[in-house]
C-alpha cells in the first residue's frame, strides 16, 4: 500500500542564471512578493489565468505591469482578459519568449525574443513574476501508476490510482483546483482509502 503525496513546483523559464535571480526581483507568486513591488514597474511572464490573475493584483499596486505572452492572443479567460485590457497601467507583448535575464545582484532587465520576427530586445523592469503553470515531480513513479501528458497521476476524487492499493493526494495529481485546502482533504481521502484497502486484503 502506498500513497503519493510528491506536490508540484512552479514551472521554470528554462534559462540562464535564473536561479541567480530568486528572490532578488524574480518571483513565482504575486500573491506571496506583490507588495514588495508596489510603485514599481514589473512584468508578468504567462498569458493562461494564473498569470491574468496575478497581473490583475499586481496593477492594483503596481505603477506599471507589462505581460509577456508567448501567443499571439492571451488563453485565460476572456473576463480577465478584457479586465487587464480596459486598465490602464496594463500592456501585453505578443508573441515573446525569455531569451535572457539580466541584472547585477538584481534582475533588472529580461531579453525578449520575437517568434514571429526572430528579433530580440531588452526591456527594464523592476521586478518578474513568472506565472506559466505547474510542474509535478512524479518521474520516480512513472513506471508504477498511470500518468497523464502533463506529468500528473492519473486519480479520481476517491485519489485512488491505476495500481491497486496505490493512492495520490495533492497537487501531484490530476485535478480541477490545487490548493492547500483540497491537498489536505486528498490526504484524508487517500487514508480512508488505504485503511479499506487494507482491510479489505
Amino acid at each position: 500500500m502506498l500513497i503519493i503525496a510528491s506536490g508540484s513546483k512552479h514551472r521554470q523559464l528554462d534559462v540562464f542564471n535564473e536561479d541567480k535571480y530568486v528572490g532578488k526581483s524574480l518571483s513565482y507568486c504575486a500573491v506571496c512578493d506583490g507588495a514588495f513591488y508596489a510603485g514599481r514597474d514589473v512584468m508578468v511572464i504567462g498569458g493562461g489565468n494564473s498569470s491574468l490573475q496575478e497581473a490583475v493584483m499586481l496593477s492594483e499596486i503596481c505603477s506599471h505591469v507589462t505581460i509577456i505572452q508567448n501567443l499571439a492572443y492571451l488563453t485565460g479567460e476572456e473576463v480577465l482578459a478584457k479586465k487587464l485590457m480596459s486598465t490602464a497601467n496594463v500592456d501585453v507583448v505578443y508573441n515573446c519568449v525569455v531569451e535572457a535575464l539580466d541584472g547585477e545582484d538584481f534582475l533588472d532587465a529580461v531579453i525578449l525574443h520575437d517568434v514571429s520576427t526572430g528579433e530580440s530586445k531588452l526591456l527594464d523592469t523592476e521586478g518578474v513574476f513568472v506565472a506559466i503553470g505547474q510542474q509535478p515531480d512524479n518521474g520516480a513513479f512513472a513506471e508504477v501508476v498511470e500518468l497523464d501528458a502533463s506529468g500528473y497521476i492519473v486519480a479520481g476524487e476517491d485519489c485512488m490510482c491505476s495500481t491497486p492499493g496505490v493512492f495520490a493526494a495533492g497537487d501531484c495529481r490530476t485535478k480541477r483546483v490545487r490548493q492547500i485546502t483540497t491537498a489536505t482533504g486528498d490526504g484524508a481521502t487517500a487514508a480512508v482509502g488505504a485503511c479499506r484497502y487494507l482491510d479489505s486484503l
